[in-house]
């Protein structure tokens, strides 16, 4: 296992840290950039469904821990990895860092894996800045891998 191997991508969004943090646990705030269905808030504890309509996928997550305004800790995807979502307070808005880690994968795999978790969390952090500072949805997820 490359459990030494992580994923980081971070953005500031130019919000109250309650509002950003909301609109990662809140389904009906994160539809709006990232994902399209949801079985329920991120609690601990609690596993959650994840689906992306456009592409036909689903994924389970395992919310593990959540501090208000600080932190969300899940597992998922297939293989699963863990996520953690980190939220700091700052002068002008909020920085939220994702960080990926536990991939199981190696070598020409592991670097596919590692670009796709950056491409992805950075794509959902770009769209969340947009609809959190500006209100408009950018459709960013479902405009990355298009039908032909």
């Amino acid at each position: 296992m490359s459990s030494s191997v992580y994923v980081e991508a971070q953005m500031l969004i130019r919000k109250p840290v309650e509002d950003v943090f909301e609109a990662f646990i809140n389904p009906e705030v994160t539809t709006n950039f990232w994902f399209t269905k949801s079985t329920g808030k991120l609690e601990e504890g609690k596993t959650i469904t994840w689906e992306w309509e456009m592409y036909g996928v689903k994924s389970e997550v395992k919310v593990h821990q959540v501090i208000p305004n600080q932190l969300i800790k899940t597992e998922w995807g297939e293989p699963s990895v863990h996520v953690d979502y980190e939220f700091k307070e700052m002068e002008n808005g909020t920085l939220v860092v994702i960080k990926s880690f536990g991939f199981s994968q190696s070598g020409e795999e592991l670097l596919k894996v590692i670009n796709d978790n950056t491409g992805g969390f950075t794509t959902v952090l770009d769209g969340c800045k947009a609809y959190l500072e500006h209100g408009i949805k950018l459709n960013l997820i479902g405009d990355k891998f298009p039908s032909k």
